[in-house]
């Protein structure tokens, strides 16, 4: 009987752990703002763990932008962003650009979209 419990007890944990990504995958950009809104922007916001999820979240949605920049560089297309190296980060200026986009476009928008478009407005390429 244990071994059926801690057998049932593996098969639930890895079922959970499959769906966790996709999950975090579907999230929109209005979910990511709305949480974001209530993690203080001070020192202290690493310490919760809201805090790390969402900067670790926000540094996942930043790599994709940089690899489809990079990518787009070497097929000699037009990336979506165009910063020269290294992005400095404000994070109460980033929270107040995410803010600033409506809410409906927010419900249809993914962290890593509202990253891009935030990238393109301070990095824009310059016209071919």
């Amino acid at each position: 009987m244990k071994r059926h419990a801690s057998t049932a007890a593996i098969i639930a944990a890895i079922s959970l752990t499959a769906v966790l990504p996709a999950a975090a995958q579907t999230r929109t950009l209005d979910t990511f703002v709305t949480e974001a809104n209530r993690v203080p922007l001070n020192p202290t916001a690493m310490l919760r763990s809201d805090g790390r999820r969402l900067a670790g979240e926000f540094r996942a949605s930043l790599d994709t932008v940089r690899t489809e920049v990079r990518t787009a560089r070497a097929a000699g297309r037009t990336p979506p962003a165009c910063p020269a190296g290294k992005v400095e980060v404000n994070p109460q200026e980033l929270l107040r650009f995410l803010n600033a986009i409506p809410q409906a476009e927010r419900v249809r928008m993914t962290p890593t979209d509202g990253i891009r478009t935030w990238l393109a407005s301070r990095y824009p390429c310059p016209a071919a």
